[in-house]
């Protein structure tokens, strides 16, 4: 009995715990999720972009956007988001850090170039990024942003697999 009664405490334990944690990672801001976690962990729950790319070029335009890279991504005086070749790379990590953290001396305290980020690329518009990640204040919107990056003029971007 006594040793059910210790393995229901435990157990207790751990999930409170996990709900604490879980509570906590959802209170954390983009901008902070960018710097703590490990580059390269950062992916995207949206696997099938499609299905949430309209909501997230709604946000996009929510939130100016479209006022640097067009209202269609195509540029405009920052990059335009229909390349080939993104400037910083085109994987899920890098873009939601770009977005997050912002670019070259807008990147508060640098923190995008102190992660090892370097150009891929090259534009006539060149522009640092400022960060979102304190503006924008969810991941899940930073995502369904890259979702609806993804979708644009991706016959360009066919490993995208819109």
């Amino acid at each position: 009995m006594l040793k059910m009664r210790g393995t229901l405490i435990g157990l207790t334990v751990a999930a409170l715990s996990a709900l604490g944690s879980a509570a906590a990672k959802e209170a954390m801001t983009p901008f902070e999720r960018a710097v703590v976690t490990p580059r390269g962990e950062l992916k995207s729950p949206y696997p099938d972009v499609a299905s949430v790319a309209k909501e997230g070029h709604k946000i996009y335009l929510s939130h100016d956007c479209n006022g640097c890279h067009g209202g269609g991504g195509g540029g405009g005086m920052a990059a335009p988001l229909t390349n080939v070749v993104w400037i910083y790379g085109d994987d899920d990590d890098t873009l939601f850090r770009v977005i997050a953290l912002g670019t070259g001396r807008l990147s508060p305290g640098d923190a995008f170039a102190k992660q090892g980020f370097v150009r891929k690329g090259s534009e006539n518009v060149v522009g640092p990024m400022p960060p979102f990640g304190q503006i924008i204040t969810t991941d899940d919107k930073i995502w369904k942003i890259i979702a609806w990056l993804r979708t644009v003029h991706c016959s360009r971007r066919s490993e995208d697999g819109c």
